[in-house]
């Protein structure tokens, strides 16, 4: 029968959850079963939970438990091995036919201990020896809650991870993650050219692979060019192709990359560093829907969908003539604006989970995520380099770690949170730069490093610091 005495005040607050004496589970509490024989060892148990807000289930018969457990369930069972009727090891088992993964910690004697390890074999949790420290018993019981709770938390991550990740390649479900998904809805059957713009990391390239990957051309050709790593030279004799002897080494006539997506969609990446000689020719594409290979005097009509990616602000630099407006006008049909991570803190936590299992995979690991503290300070961090920074940090401790459960490294603490950098009130750019040129330093120069820590390619670090130089704040600091 289960243990029904009469509690104390006290020790409400902890109440047993069975209508044979126990009282309703408060909803969104931990439940824990206690079977033991012993009926004062059930008692003590619920004083000391009192203020840990659970609701506790006491029974000293292990036959009843079982049924209690097959009707109602439970986060975590604690249970003595060695109890007349069924043992330990037998109501073990009986609650493994219902939930595998329930976690359970066993009481034992000295005398038990192979039985006990033989429990542990048999999928028990954990186990302590009698005569035990309640404290210690108490302790191990929330570090068990905690994992269960972890683990909840990673099956609805991957939920959620599964839904987002089919249809538009991103992960997250926060506000403003899914204002970007309404977005490509809408335009996604619609060919207009798409202006995608936002922080380095953001996921821009993402967008643009959804939005022609849900339109109704996703099976035509989509092309990727960054804008950024080519010469004005290169970047023409790439987009527009070349005929055979138009320069020194174009031993054969060459298609193009926009004649080559014809019918489908073109990524210009970092298309703000592009010379002003560079747009205008690209500005006849858009314009009249042709091209002419270099060293061709015959157009060649293309029928394409542009999408441009920038880090930087294209209507400033319009207004500043470093960017045709004719231009700007024909590409900026529509605008999303990726929002930078910091804005979207709830989905740092399914982010992680994904990078967690797709490092898994590679390097061949078995980690489970960070600990809860680790989560916590991640969920603080500032992230100037965003999605990609948060990547890089993932790997790197996917790749270190001594164990399932990563602790977070002191690499955060070395930079330093963005906002304690200084105690004015900089502008986000300035933050940036700050930030940067800390991580440069701490790095003795090293731009590879300094790339690799912000998740961000070189090119892109390159022309930052280029232009830092240029504003005279970048002083000595690279190789």
């Amino acid at each position: 029968m289960s243990e029904t005495e009469v509690e104390s005040p006290e020790s409400a607050a902890c109440a047993t959850g069975d209508p044979r004496g126990n009282e309703a589970p408060a909803a969104n509490r931990p439940r824990i079963m206690f079977v033991d024989d012993e009926p004062r060892a059930g008692q003590l148990f619920k004083r000391f939970m009192n203020d840990r807000h659970c609701d506790c289930a006491t029974f000293i018969d292990p036959n009843e438990a079982l049924d209690h457990f097959r009707d109602n369930g439970a986060d975590l069972l604690v249970t003595d091995l060695n109890m007349p009727g069924m043992t330990g090891i037998d109501l073990l088992a009986g609650v493994r036919d219902y939930d595998p993964d329930v976690p359970v910690i066993i009481i034992t004697a000295f005398s038990s201990l192979d039985s006990a390890i033989e429990a542990l074999r048999l999928g028990a949790s954990d186990f302590i020896k009698k005569p035990y420290d309640m404290d210690e018993l108490i302790a191990r019981v929330e570090k068990l809650l905690e994992q269960g709770e972890l683990r909840r938390e990673n099956r609805l991550l991957k939920r959620q991870i599964k839904d987002s990740r089919l249809r538009y390649g991103m992960i997250g479900d926060s506000p403003a993650i899914k204002r970007v998904h309404a977005m490509i809805d809408k335009i996604a059957d619609v060919r207009c050219n798409v202006i995608i713009n936002g922080e380095s990391g953001t996921g821009k390239e993402l967008a643009a692979r959804a939005i022609h990957g849900l339109g109704q051309d996703a099976n035509q050709p989509f092309i990727v060019v960054d804008c950024g790593a080519l010469t004005d030279t290169l970047l023409e004799s790439e987009l527009f192709g070349h005929e055979k002897g138009a320069f020194t080494g174009a031993a054969h006539t060459r298609k193009g990359l926009l004649e080559a997506a014809s019918g489908g969609t073109v990524l210009l990446d970092e298309i703000g560093n592009i010379s002003d000689s560079m747009q205008v020719k690209l500005l006849r594409v858009v314009q009249e829907g042709e091209v002419t290979r270099v060293g061709g005097v015959r157009p060649i009509k293309i029928n394409v969908r542009f999408l441009v990616a920038t880090n930087r602000d294209l209507e400033q630099m319009v207004r500043d003539n470093e960017f045709r407006h004719d231009l700007y006008h024909r590409l900026n049909v529509v605008r999303i604006t990726m929002p930078p991570l910091r804005e979207r803190r709830e989905d740092i936590a399914p982010l992680i989970q994904h990078f967690v299992e797709q490092f898994n995979e590679r390097y061949r690991r078995e980690s489970t995520g960070f600990d809860a503290a680790s989560l916590r300070r991640l969920r603080e961090f500032s992230w100037p380099g965003n999605v990609r920074e948060l990547r890089n940090l993932v790997e790197r401790h996917i790749c270190l770690a001594d164990g399932p459960v990563l602790t977070l490294d002191d690499s955060l603490d070395n930079v330093g949170p963005i906002q304690d950098m200084d105690g004015d009130m900089p502008t986000l750019e300035t933050l940036e730069r700050r930030y940067i040129l800390k991580l440069l330093e701490s790095f003795e120069g090293s731009r590879e490093q300094t790339a690799r820590a912000l998740g961000i390619n070189k090119s892109t670090l390159w022309r930052k610091l280029r232009q830092y130089e240029d504003e005279g704040m970048l002083g000595d600091q690279t190789e």
